[in-house]
């Protein structure tokens, strides 16, 4: 019996009062402040797991968003592609058009002059056809002493044009 030995185990009352206090409180916290602190405890877990679901949710959607700008800049990439390309083509068709342009207009302009060379040497080929004309027949006059009607008048001319033509070409 050693727990009986005097001073080994003092019960005394304030110790039991202390131990009945003790188990008293437990209790009381057991029934009433334990559940408050639980509930109040798992509420906020409840209330910090909704926000993580709320964040989570919020980040998908901004990963979404941010996937959706992606591609609107892609789209808007290629477009500004597609306009720079139709842009480049249309400037090239517009060149080939004025060179087209151009080269008809030289052409036509060509063709003007020639023209115009052609015209200006039948008018001088008549001019001297006709001083040439004129001369035979006033030397014709002189030397004959008469003067030639109509056709006696073209048939000379004819002959002294073939033959300053003539002579002018065997040169």
């Amino acid at each position: 019996m050693y727990l009986a030995e005097p001073g080994l185990l003092d019960l005394s009352l304030s110790f039991l009062a202390e131990v009945i206090a003790f188990i008293v409180m437990v209790v009381v916290l057991g029934i009433w402040v334990y559940p408050r602190i639980i509930a109040a405890a798992e509420g906020r877990q409840r209330q910090i797991a909704e926000q993580l679901e709320a964040a989570e949710k919020a980040r998908q959607e901004a990963e979404q968003r941010l996937e959706e700008a992606r591609q609107r800049a892609d789209e808007a990439r290629k477009q500004a592609a597609e306009v720079i390309e139709s842009a480049g083509r249309s400037g090239e068709q517009l060149r080939s058009e004025l060179r087209e342009k151009g080269e008809e207009e030289r052409k036509r302009m060509v063709e003007q002059a020639r023209r115009e060379i052609a015209a200006a040497r039948q008018q001088a080929v008549d001019s001297v056809r006709d001083e040439v004309a004129g001369l035979v027949v006033a030397a014709t006059e002189k030397v004959i002493g008469e003067s030639l009607d109509g056709e006696k008048h073209r048939k000379l001319i004819d002959e002294a044009i073939k033959e300053v033509g003539g002579g002018r070409r065997g040169r």
